[in-house]
């Protein structure tokens, strides 16, 4: 039994959307989740920014809370600097871009999957490359819809807002597109799940990259024996970089209103 906590990180809250399922699906484990919100948004720096940030958090991670697994809640980090981190650390780390591809492997009938995500995350083609190395066969179209993270941030995910912004995201691509499973390639949009279901339709299967991501993290510490077996209810700390009482009020939603009030740190650099 290991019981050393599990770090995730983010530029800011949509990781909130990883952390759920993890502590759903290993409610034992204690979770460290570092929000770095001083640096928020990462889609705009450069892959070198991004994959120094990455570094600077995972030892940060490592050195002040011990932890036994590293998980890059975030697209866009997970695209430049997860190889990086897998050669600096000496400890496993995962993204979500893979796991979410693989999922979307899974779920497709006719290897016509779409991804939606942020505007840096859909130019980086990310998602395209890690499902193309998965299966060749599989044909991919992409669309970046950035007004859905502040809908998702701002509370107004029911609403006509989205529901307006989601058909003119989509209903182009979905039209030209015979699109049977929909990858959401951002971690703020599972907020935005119910919606984006209702807007297009049962007969496209949606896959959650951070309900995947949360199996992978199962398996992985299953794998390597660092599950924790205790009965006890996992204990969770949340850390951020700047503005703790900004995230906590919008945070908050993200876990069904759990109490997540953040320490405010700083990494050293």
């Amino acid at each position: 039994m290991n019981e050393n906590p599990i770090g995730i990180f983010d530029s800011g809250i949509g990781g909130l959307t990883v952390l759920k399922e993890i502590i759903e699906r290993l409610p034992s484990e204690d979770t460290v989740y570092l929000g770095d919100s001083a640096r928020v948004p990462y889609g705009t720096k450069s892959s070198d920014t991004v994959v120094r940030y990455s570094l600077e958090i995972a030892d940060y991670l490592i050195r002040e809370h011990n932890v036994k697994l590293i998980v890059i809640a975030c697209n866009t980090a997970s695209a430049y600097a997860l190889e990086a981190l897998s050669k600096h650390l000496t400890i496993p780390v995962i993204g979500v871009i893979e796991p979410g591809s693989r999922m979307a492997l899974r779920e497709t009938r006719g290897y016509n999957i779409g991804v939606i995500g942020t505007e840096g995350t859909i130019k980086s083609g990310a998602y395209a490359r890690a499902i193309e190395a998965l299966d060749k066969d599989a044909k991919i179209t992409s669309t970046a819809c950035p007004l859905l993270v502040p809908i998702a941030e701002e509370g107004l995910e029911d609403t006509d807002i989205a529901r307006l912004a989601i058909k003119g995201y989509l209903g182009e691509m979905l039209a030209a597109n015979p699109v049977d499973t929909l990858l959401l390639g951002c971690t703020h949009y599972p907020i935005l799940k119910d919606t984006i279901a209702e807007v297009i339709g049962k007969d496209i299967v949606l896959v959650d990259s951070a309900k995947a991501t949360s199996i992978g993290v199962y398996d992985i510490l299953l794998e390597m024996g660092l599950m924790n077996t205790s009965e006890e209810t996992g204990e969770h700390r949340y850390l951020v970089t700047d503005s703790p009482d900004r995230f906590h009020s919008i945070g908050r939603r993200f876990m069904d209103n759990a109490d997540i009030s953040a320490e405010l740190v700083e990494i050293e650099r």
